[in-house]
Formats: C-alpha cells, structure tokens, sequence
C-alpha cells in the first residue's frame, strides 16, 4: 500500500450515481411491460404501481443527493446520513459490477468506498466516551513468529516493537479504549458484541473493510487501510500516527 496514495470519493459517487440512473431505467421499463397486465387486474393497478415504484427511484436519488452534499460541504439533516448509507448498501454491489465494466479494479472502487464512509462519518462529528471506542485489527499486523498470541488478549504482547501490536496496545493504555485482534469475521463480530462500542476504528484491507462496514451498520465506522509490503494477510502493518489522530478524533475529552 503506497502511504502517498489517497483515494478518490468522485469514483464511488460516480458509479453509485450512474448505478441509481439504472436502477431507474429498470424499473421504468420493467413497469411498462407489466402495464397491460395490471390494467387487466385492475384499472388503477399501473398508476398505483407506476407510483411506488416512482417513490422508490426517488428515494435512490434523494440518497445519493444526501451523499454529495455531505461530500461537498453542506449541512445535511442526520436522516440523510442514515437514509444515504441504506442507499449505498443497496447500490453497492451495482456500483462494484459498473466498475469492472469500465476496466476498474474492485480494489480501487472499495478504496473510494471507504474514503466517502469515512468522510460520511466524520461529518456527523461523532464523539464517544473512550470506553467505547472499539479498534479492530486482524491478527496478520502481528509478526507470523511471535510466540506470544494475541488474538484472545493483547496484553499478553510484550511490546517488543517488531510488530503494531505493542503500538496498537500502548494506544489502548493512553486513551483507555479497547482493541481486540481477531482472526476472522466471526471473532470480530464476537469482540463488537463484548465491547459493546458506539463506534469502531477498523484497520484491515479494502476486502475486510468494506464488508465489516457494512456488517454492522449503523454503528459508525473509521476504517484505516493496512500496509502490505509483503503481501496480503501477512506481517501488514498500519500507520500508527493515523490510528491515534483517529482515536483523538473519536473519544470525549
């Protein structure tokens, strides 16, 4: 992961956009070839029909409208937020399948996808008590030799300074929050239910990001991508003075 590079929101506002424009198209022409049915139901049926489904499109566009301003500055209502993020949640794998259409890596639209959540987040300038914020890490920032395992219990590190994790354990102590270090989607879910957070610090790649984002919707989410210099799931690292901005960012002075 090169630390320079710095993801572009427009990308996955673009294909989130283009993606309502065609869920609207279908939906127009798919009632169009179910009007003479429904009128033999029912003369009313295809305008009461024409009309739900006018209010649904609708609603796809008012969401995607919310993500914009919110992208440009404007100070949008909470329940553009909320409605905003059930939009993404449905366009998304849409938006995904546009992009490998136009020759775009599903890496680099999760990687937009992550920087509009992010900037979604922070603009509902959320605050909690450090006791619960939660960060989230997958078990491969810790060094594949170490024989001090920390998937249960971070505190068993030994704050050798190879790995993140003594890092990472030395942030839990200086602002009192919580860190968990799971090997997989259904660890993580267990540290979430334990710790119980108003939000999550989440530092994992675009994959894990993307969908634990997603997962536990509507708690919010900051997701840092991890550093890969020798590969996927393997010795990753993170940038530290990222993680702990973020902490100070989140947690109730």
């Amino acid at each position: 992961m090169n630390r320079g590079f710095r993801p572009r929101k427009r990308l996955f506002i673009a294909l989130v956009s283009l993606a309502a424009v065609l869920a609207a198209g279908a939906a127009y022409g798919l009632w169009e070839i179910m009007v003479p049915g429904l009128a033999q139901i029912h003369p009313w049926l295809p305008q009461v029909v024409g009309w739900i489904a006018f209010v649904l499109i609708l609603g796809l566009f008012v969401g995607v409208l919310g993500i914009v301003l919110a992208i440009l500055g404007f100070p949008t209502m909470r329940f553009f937020y909320f409605w905003a993020w059930h939009v993404i949640n449905l366009l998304y794998p849409i938006a995904v399948s546009l992009g490998k259409l136009m020759g775009v890596s599903k890496r680099r639209v999760e990687q937009s996808f992550i920087e509009v959540s992010n900037h979604l987040v922070r603009r509902q300038h959320i605050k909690v008590p450090a006791d619960r914020l939660l960060i989230l890490t997958p078990h491969c920032i810790q060094l594949d030799t170490c024989p001090f395992k920390v998937t249960r219990d971070i505190h068993n590190c030994r704050q050798c300074g190879r790995c993140g994790v003594g890092r990472l354990l030395a942030i839990s102590k200086k602002y009192n929050v919580h860190v968990a270090i799971v090997t997989g989607g259904t660890l993580a879910r267990q540290a979430v239910k334990k710790a119980r957070p108003k939000a999550i610090l989440a530092v994992a790649c675009e994959r894990d990001l993307t969908s634990g984002i997603q997962d536990v919707f509507p708690l919010p989410v900051i997701g840092v991508l991890n550093e890969r210099p020798n590969g996927p799931c393997f010795n990753t690292c993170a940038d530290m003075g990222k993680i702990e901005a973020a902490v100070r960012s989140l947690i109730q002075e």
